[in-house]
This record gives C-alpha cells, sequence and structure tokens, in this order.
C-alpha cells in the first residue's frame, strides 16, 4: 500500500467529515438517545459514502462524477426529503432514559443504511472532493490503481476517525441526559435537521 497516498487520504477523509452538518447532527442525537454503537455506526455509513466519492475522484472516475453532478437537482430532492422526514421522526420520538444500562442493539443496519443514503445523496460531497483532490494534485492517480486503493482506504479511515472521536467524546455525556432532556434534545435537533431538508430543497430554486 503506498503509504503517501494513504496519509493524503486519511487527512482528506477526516477534514471533510469533520465539518458539523446534518449528519454530524443525526449522529451526536443517535449517540446520546441509544448509545455509543448506534453513533459509531451510523458515521461509518457516512464513512462508506465518503469512501465511494473518493474512489470516484481517485481512480478517476469522471464519467460517473459528471452523472451524479448532473442528477444534483433529484438528488437535492430526495436528500432534502429525506432530511425533512428524519427530522420530523426524531422530533416526535418518545425518548428514553439514557442512564439505563440497557444497551440498544437493534436497528444499527437501519442506523448504517440511512446516513449511508443521506451522504451519497448529498451532491456537494462529491463537489467537495472533487475541489480538494484537484487542489492537492489527485485528480487521478494516473492508472496506478494501488496507489488510488491507498487513497480510499485513507479517506474511510480518516472519515472513520473522525465518527469514533465523535461518538466516543458524545457517549462519555449520555449519562447527564434524563428523559425531559433527551425530549428536548429530540425536538431541537430533529427541529435543525428539518431545516437542512428545507434548505436543500429550497437550493433548488435560489
Amino acid at each position: 500500500m503506498d503509504l503517501d497516498f494513504f496519509l493524503k487520504g486519511l487527512a482528506i477523509g477526516f477534514s471533510i467529515a469533520a465539518p458539523v452538518g446534518p449528519i454530524g447532527l443525526l449522529v451526536i442525537q443517535r449517540t446520546l438517545a441509544n448509545g455509543r454503537s448506534s453513533g459509531l455506526v451510523s458515521g461509518l455509513g457516512a464513512a462508506t459514502a465518503d469512501a465511494f466519492y473518493g474512489g470516484v475522484a481517485g481512480f478517476g472516475l469522471a464519467f460517473v462524477s459528471t452523472f451524479l453532478i448532473d442528477q444534483q437537482t433529484w438528488l437535492r430532492l430526495v436528500g432534502g426529503a429525506f432530511l425533512i422526514g428524519m427530522g420530523v421522526r426524531i422530533w416526535l420520538r418518545k425518548p428514553v432514559d439514557a442512564t439505563a444500562t440497557t444497551a440498544r442493539n437493534q436497528g444499527l443496519a437501519g442506523d448504517y443504511a440511512s446516513t449511508l443514503a443521506l451522504t451519497l445523496t448529498n451532491p456537494v460531497t462529491i463537489i467537495s472532493f472533487a475541489a480538494v483532490f484537484a487542489g492537492l494534485g489527485l485528480g487521478s492517480t494516473g492508472g496506478d490503481y494501488t496507489s488510488a486503493a491507498a487513497l480510499v482506504s485513507g479517506v474511510f479511515t480518516g472519515s472513520a476517525l473522525w465518527w469514533v472521536c465523535l461518538s466516543g467524546a458524545v457517549g462519555a455525556f449520555r449519562r447527564m441526559f434524563s428523559p425531559g432532556r433527551m425530549r428536548l434534545l429530540n425536538r431541537l435537533s430533529g427541529s435543525v435537521i428539518v431545516l437542512f431538508g428545507i434548505a436543500a430543497i429550497l437550493s433548488l430554486v435560489f
């Protein structure tokens, strides 16, 4: 594995995942409501999508990125609607006692799939990767599939590292959240996620 490309991918994956947006907010909410496992698995769904887009850029798959950018209207519409629906579900969710010791082991596949879908339907992600790769001179690995694979592995590892850090740090405060506080958190985070979804749809007009 080309260590230089892996380290560059690691830095790219971590830096693109780190800004707190709807996915970050969702991971925080799930960690506090359901535990570290839920938050971490949700983050890994986003990391998988980041690796996919990193692969599109790293392997020089211009036809794929062009197709995705051409379909950004539908992607914004679907992604926005998905965010609105998820935000409403969180807002209406009955809080559980975060201080309870019983872990939630069911629904992790849904946590992973939902953040994977949300990240994949965000056209800003592929644009961000294309811009970063071009700026670093990594827009193409020159047909070297070993270097491209190292780059993609680094992107996934960097993104996953951020979600491990975030879910671990937030999980440390979970026992401080009573059902009343969780209800407030659910309504606040649900409202913000709905606003992200509305903004995504309105971006089609303005």
